[in-house]
């Protein structure tokens, strides 16, 4: 365990897997807040004006990663994780919990490095300690720094003689305007780059369990689950992506759940992270590259 100051913060958490590294601020969150290769860049977005601060009421957009709520809703989603966290070791796993917020849901990370795979496993807690069962899908936003894109897998190609029934939802956003130069609609990948621009986001059920960040040549190569049959939040997307000038948004989902008084609901993510990995422009050979990168790094 070794605690180390980042950008203001005078305790971080740093946790390591091979040449792999990511910092859990103790003192707002739970945040990861740096994510990359050791004595690289940081692939995650920390905002300037905010960075190395704690407290106040309102919620703080200080980038990294994050545990939310969804469906959105104000105020129940934008709880404010600005104070201290408790940090403890349960066997392999670094564990980070903060206090029980208005709404008596805490929220809580559990990090191991699984070095025999090269990898990073997430999982995040909301447990309820009030007195009803709460309707609720865990929701794991990822700020990411600028420059970089997205790439997530289109439905497998069936023609329309052997299936008529739809794929998957597609979801969009009020302001998503799907002719924005960011996006590229493939016929196997979809890719959303970010520019200096306003906010655009889409949404979508992602079977395949996988997705992807490429910033600057290296990959984040994110796999989750996608539980079949069981309902998503924002009309069933299990991923969602977000980008506006500041920063691109990779967002996994858990499914929408009844969580009793004195449980949890649990999503888990696992994370790689791919040096010297650059995504073919072409949409055939960077599906090929991504399900290659997926092959062989499982959930």
């Amino acid at each position: 365990m070794e605690i180390v100051p980042f950008a203001g913060w005078q305790r971080s958490a740093r946790i390591t897997c091979g040449d792999a590294e990511m910092l859990v601020t103790l003192e707002v969150g739970p945040r990861v807040i740096w994510y990359g290769k050791t004595g690289g860049e940081n692939m995650m977005a920390v905002h300037e004006a905010t960075a190395g601060k704690s407290g106040g009421e309102g919620f703080i957009s200080y980038g990294g990663h994050r545990l939310w709520i969804a469906p959105e809703e104000d105020p129940r989603t934008f709880q404010p994780d600005n104070g201290p966290l408790e940090y403890a070791i349960d066997g392999e796993w670094h564990v980070f919990t903060a206090a029980a917020d208005q709404f008596h849901l805490q929220k809580e990370f559990r990090i191991k490095s699984d070095e025999a795979r090269g990898c990073f496993v997430l999982v995040h807690r909301i447990y309820n300690h009030g007195a009803y069962p709460v309707e609720l899908a865990p929701w794991t936003p990822t700020q990411f720094a600028t420059g970089g894109e997205c790439i997530f897998p289109q439905p497998k190609f069936i023609p329309h003689s052997e299936k008529v029934l739809p794929a998957r939802p597609l979801v969009l956003w009020h302001y998503t305007n799907m002719s924005d130069p960011r996006w590229t609609w493939g016929e196997r990948v979809a890719r959303l780059k970010w520019m200096n621009m306003p906010p655009t986001k889409c949404g979508t059920l992602i079977e395949e369990g996988y997705v992807a960040y490429h910033l600057n040549g290296n990959t984040h190569l994110r796999r989750f689950e996608c539980e079949a049959g069981k309902p998503y939040p924002d009309f069933n997307c299990n991923f969602e992506t977000f980008t506006r000038h500041d920063m691109l948004e990779v967002e996994t989902l858990g499914p929408m759940q009844s969580v009793e008084p004195r449980s949890f609901a649990e999503h888990q993510e696992t994370w790689y992270l791919i040096p010297d990995a650059t995504p073919p422009s072409g949409d055939a050979p960077c599906a090929d590259w991504l399900e290659a990168l997926a092959a062989s790094r499982p959930f």
